[in-house]
């Protein structure tokens, strides 16, 4: 006979992902113990043990849950928004995603720097829904500018666009005059103005040699790799995703 699940079994699970995005954002997932999580949430070891197996299961649904969580979103957005003009579709997606990131900087913290420390398996399941996230922005600047698809640089752009907002809640509180709600638009007009107007220099190849698709440049060393994670620049994706 199937065990039932008590009362509030679901909702237990949603409160300890919660407390343990909060203390893997601030003392970073390697610093973190289960000790100081069951502490955290109020319950002992073993009670905790009952609802994750194990650390790296947390970090693997936290990150899952909020990359999820943005496709979801935006990929509602895209549906609502269909037959608008591309401008007015790029700015609701970049409104949506500033106000996604603001409602769960914490959980947004935890994938752009612990994600790393997941088995390569794990990693892939959350590098392929992150990819899945930058193919619709990117749709949605190709729509925009038609000619940086044809120069091959709508993989750049969408990334300068990711950076731009990741970068923004590394110095922007949101609990002062401006607020995020108030900031969301600005990032979408600056960046879909811009977008618009910036004059995209020429594709280059080696004569006789078709141009490498976008994302095949050369693995960045492990240094470089740790300080994109740090600074949270761009959403993580494999080396050879990276503009």
């Amino acid at each position: 006979m199937a065990r039932t699940r008590a009362a509030g079994y679901d909702d237990q699970r949603e409160r300890i992902l919660a407390r343990a995005a909060a203390l893997f954002a601030q003392r970073g997932f390697q610093g973190s113990s289960m000790n100081e999580l069951a502490a955290a949430c109020g319950l002992s070891k073993a009670a905790l043990y009952h609802y994750f197996r194990d650390k790296d299961t947390l970090l693997l649904e936290i990150a899952e849950g909020h990359v999820s969580q943005l496709l979801a979103a935006t990929q509602a957005v895209v549906a609502s928004s269909a037959g608008r003009p591309p401008q007015a579709r790029l700015k609701s997606l970049i409104e949506c995603i500033v106000h996604e990131y603001a409602d769960s900087q914490n959980a947004h913290r935890v994938l752009t720097e612990d994600v790393r420390f997941l088995a390569e398996t794990d990693q892939r399941r959350v590098l392929d829904q992150q990819r899945r996230l930058v193919d619709l922005f990117a749709a949605a600047v190709a729509a925009v500018r038609p000619d940086a698809d044809a120069a091959r640089l709508v993989k750049p752009l969408t990334m300068l666009l990711f950076g731009m907002v990741n970068w923004m809640f590394t110095w922007h509180r949101g609990d002062g005059p401006l607020t995020h709600e108030a900031l969301a638009p600005l990032v979408a007009g600056l960046f879909t103005a811009g977008v618009t107007a910036v004059d995209l220099p020429p594709a280059r190849a080696a004569e006789g040699t078709p141009p490498p698709p976008v994302g095949s440049t050369p693995a960045p060393s492990a240094v470089q790799r740790r300080r994109a994670s740090s600074l949270a620049t761009a959403l993580t994706l494999t080396p050879g995703d990276n503009p």
